[in-house]
């Protein structure tokens, strides 16, 4: 069986790949940069190099420990952001130029009266208001629920563990928010599409040709995904936060909104810690690391859904890009592009 690991594959090690699911496409990042790969209208696939800009490639402290985490994880988000939004477009989902007819009543008349300028404003305004709904949801929410049924119904019996049941609390709000969206139909797709970009990963790991038969027979559940991620990080918050409240005491004094600001202050130790556990994880398989790992695999089943062969075919494209390059007719085509336009 032919290995993928060949000459043309600048990579020390499989653990340097790594990706997110888009719209109709998957982005990944490897040895040889970053691409994205997206199933266009008409049936086939396109697949584009990306251009990926590290802050630790100019402030060598961000690339130290801790620090990384927390610069890893915004620059993921700004740049995944960006590939979600370019893939909507390439998919047609995000068409500018969208008929009129197949507008939402509220886009059409707000396209009609203030035209591009407001659209953006609409935007900016939802995403601001998802920022404060996470924010809420995914805080302030849990705090309350555990002060209401303490008071109410525990008279105080649980206070000293408040942070605790907070964090449990925390977990099973994220747990039914990730199960309901879920059952949207675009999406579980999306999920589908993330099934896929772990498969892929898993059939390079283990040096199997990059075929849709090798690829299915991957797991889908992979140790370094995001949403391990978010489950070490909300377990890292709750011996954070408990040890907070065991070294000053008097937090347990504090109203609702002070303590959601000393939990947003504490949030950067919290992401550093849990990216380097992330980091390490992938790194060695002990009892220790599954033990850790078990949660954030278990939302994978939720996250991740198992990939029909059009969407695999997507992932293999994105992987091969980043380890072997661009075919040479696309590279050639830019290239010559690139002189017409020159002239």
């Amino acid at each position: 069986m032919k290995n993928n690991k060949n000459k043309e594959c600048k990579c020390e090690s499989p653990i340097s790949v790594g990706g997110q699911a888009l719209i109709e496409g998957i982005m990944m990042m490897g040895p040889m940069g970053a691409a994205m790969s997206v199933r266009l209208p008409d049936g086939s696939i396109d697949t584009e190099k990306l251009e990926v800009k590290h802050l630790r490639d100019k402030f060598k402290p961000a690339g130290w420990p801790l620090i990384r985490g927390v610069v890893n994880m915004v620059e993921s988000l700004l740049f995944g952001f960006k590939c979600m939004e370019k893939s909507a477009e390439k998919a047609g989902i995000d068409d500018p130029d969208m008929d009129p007819e197949k507008m939402s009543k509220l886009d059409k008349w707000l396209s009609d009266h203030f035209g591009p300028t407001m659209m953006t404003v609409v935007a900016g305004i939802s995403a601001v208001l998802g920022i404060l709904l996470a924010v809420g949801l995914f805080t302030y929410l849990p705090s309350l629920v555990v002060d209401l049924i303490d008071k109410y119904l525990l008279k105080d019996a649980i206070k000293d563990l408040h942070p605790l049941f907070e964090g449990i609390m925390r977990m099973v709000i994220f747990v039914a928010y990730i199960w309901i969206v879920s059952k949207i139909p675009d999406i579980k797709r999306v999920f589908m599409y993330h099934g896929a970009e772990h498969k892929s990963i898993f059939c390079y790991e283990a040096g199997l040709e990059l075929t849709v038969e090798n690829v299915k027979k991957q797991s889908r559940l992979h140790p370094r995904c995001g949403t391990s991620f978010i489950f070490v990080v909300l377990i890292i918050s709750i011996l954070i936060t408990s040890l907070l409240v065991v070294l000053f005491p008097e937090l347990k004094e504090v109203n609702r909104i002070v303590w959601m600001a000393v939990k947003l202050l504490v949030l950067p130790l919290t992401v550093g810690i849990g990216y380097e556990f992330i980091k390490f994880a992938g790194k060695h398989d002990n009892a220790f690391v599954r033990l850790l790992s078990a949660p954030g695999l278990f939302m994978q089943k939720l996250t991740t859904q198992e990939p029909t062969d059009d969407i695999i075919e997507v992932g293999i494209e994105s992987i091969k890009a980043v380890l072997y390059g661009l075919p040479e007719k696309e590279d050639s085509k830019d290239a010559n592009e690139d002189t017409t336009e020159e002239e």
